[in-house]
């Protein structure tokens, strides 16, 4: 693919959650999800992502929040390994996390928080 949005959605892509993560995904891709990772990598990579109108600590703290919101807790790991890349501190993200706990709920924020515990203890062993 060509599309200057996608080469960019890439480059924002593999500077916000490594290229390690990138290559990962990039070899697991198949026939059957191609058209939804270049869905991604133009839309939220290329578009959202790439945007210079808030910075990268800001977007990885809403971007957390949204996630523990929603639910969608298997993306969280993966966004707060993102923040050694993006800036946001682990005080950041609990600041995140408490405006999810009043706005959508305290069972969502704590194991937003379970999550984030985890991921930063698995970040620190890994850089021993």
């Amino acid at each position: 693919m060509t599309d200057a949005r996608y080469d960019k959605g890439m480059q924002t892509r593999r500077a916000v959650l490594g290229d390690a993560h990138v290559d990962r995904a990039e070899a697991g891709k198949s026939d059957l999800d191609q058209p939804f990772q270049e869905l991604i990598t133009i839309s939220a990579w290329g578009t959202v992502w790439a945007s210079d109108a808030i910075s990268r600590r800001e977007r990885s703290m809403l971007t957390l929040a949204l996630l523990a919101a929603t639910g969608n807790f298997e993306e969280i790991p993966m966004h707060i390994r993102a923040t050694a890349r993006t800036g946001a501190s682990k005080e950041d993200v609990m600041q995140a996390f408490q405006h999810v706990a009043i706005y959508a709920g305290v069972p969502k924020a704590n194991h937003a928080i379970k999550l984030a515990k985890q991921t930063y203890a698995e970040m620190e062993a890994a850089e021993k």
